[in-house]
């Protein structure tokens, strides 16, 4: 599976988005298991701006980062204790423009199972991680239908428990970008532009900053 993850991300050629925005870059960390998973974050409860969401690792792009995979590497350094260096670049996926004006540009790394991660407490809540089998076997929970400058995009939403019992929500732009690595990474039949069954959940129509 991870082999052949590994030769169609390197095939891949993501779109990059031109506008003149401020840049961001995260890390899909898929977990080299026997049965892999993917990583994910949930923010702290007392943050100003998104609170309790569930994200990838990464963040805004400072003026010392060399490239928008280093601005990767180093937020997740700093949120979770990821080395570089335990990182295997696998590829890298489509530019996605956050609500607040993000340009943000996603990779996917691989990196080795049961390392000393951490959460930075300042930021984040805990780390957990989910099977990609769950998203294989498409177990979402309903479809979010976010109509942005005229087109609609159809963005799963999954529900997971934790270990703990405790449900964590995976939607929004980690799920918009999770779509791209299913279908590329993968060759699961999912799209952002195409209507899927099942139950959709309709939100108010939205812009992209130009600027």
């Amino acid at each position: 599976m991870l082999e052949k993850l590994r030769e169609r991300l390197q095939a891949h050629r993501p779109r990059r988005n031109t506008l003149r925005l401020r840049e961001a870059a995260v890390l899909l960390p898929v977990v080299d298991r026997p049965e892999p998973t993917l990583l994910f974050t949930r923010r702290a409860n007392h943050l100003n701006t998104h609170q309790g969401q569930v994200a990838f690792p990464g963040g805004k792009r400072e003026p010392e980062d060399a490239d928008l995979l280093a601005t990767a590497l180093r937020e997740s350094r700093e949120e979770i204790n990821l080395a570089p260096d335990e990182v295997e670049l696998l590829g890298q996926l489509s530019d996605v423009i956050s609500l607040h004006g993000l340009r943000v540009t996603p990779y996917v790394g691989l990196i080795p199972p049961d390392l000393p991660l951490t959460p930075d407490f300042d930021e984040l809540d805990t780390i957990f991680e989910v099977p990609l089998a769950h998203f294989l076997e498409d177990q979402r929970t309903h479809t979010d239908v976010i109509h942005v400058d005229g087109r609609d995009y159809y963005v799963p939403s999954y529900r997971f428990p934790d270990t703990d019992g405790e449900e964590h929500i995976i939607w929004g732009l980690s799920a918009m970008m999770l779509v791209e690595l299913l279908a590329e990474g993968f060759a699961m039949p999912i799209s952002l532009y195409e209507r899927p069954a099942g139950k959709l959940l309709y939100h108010p129509a939205r812009r992209i900053p130009t600027s």
